[in-house]
């Protein structure tokens, strides 16, 4: 089975229905055939962007709750690679959310991912591939 991370933006733009990428994400999942992975520092992230509506942010954490997601865990051990990412991405600059996602590419071995940030063109993984973008 198909297996790509999903980043904060889509997530944000699937229950927010003022967002310009809101039916764009819609359809597009709706058509995806896959798993979907992220992270707690991504979901940390979604919820402070959906705190317009304590609703919007509860019918978000319901959608996880039936699974929609696989959240993947980041250990202590995972923060000097957090680290590393952080400071070779600092002009960029990476967020904790991104140096996340990339780990968990990592860890995984996700070659894609779901956003609408131009950022993943530029991060590489320890391979010193990209993850390609297959939303944007």
């Amino acid at each position: 089975m198909k297996r790509s991370l999903i980043d904060t933006g889509p997530l944000v733009a699937l229950f927010d229905k003022d967002d310009e990428f809101h039916e764009a994400i819609k359809e597009f999942l709706k058509k995806y055939e896959g798993h979907l992975y992220t992270t707690w520092p991504v979901i940390t992230e979604v919820l402070h962007m959906l705190d317009f509506s304590v609703k919007v942010q509860i019918n978000f954490l319901e959608w996880v709750k039936r699974g929609a997601l696989t959240i993947k865990e980041i250990t202590v051990e995972d923060i000097p690679r957090i680290i590393e990412l952080s400071k070779k991405y600092s002009d960029v600059p990476m967020d904790f959310a991104d140096a996340s996602l990339i780990l968990v590419s990592e860890l995984e071995n996700i070659k894609e991912i779901i956003s609408i940030d131009s950022d993943f063109y530029i991060y590489r993984n320890l391979r010193n591939e990209y993850i390609k973008n297959i939303f944007v």
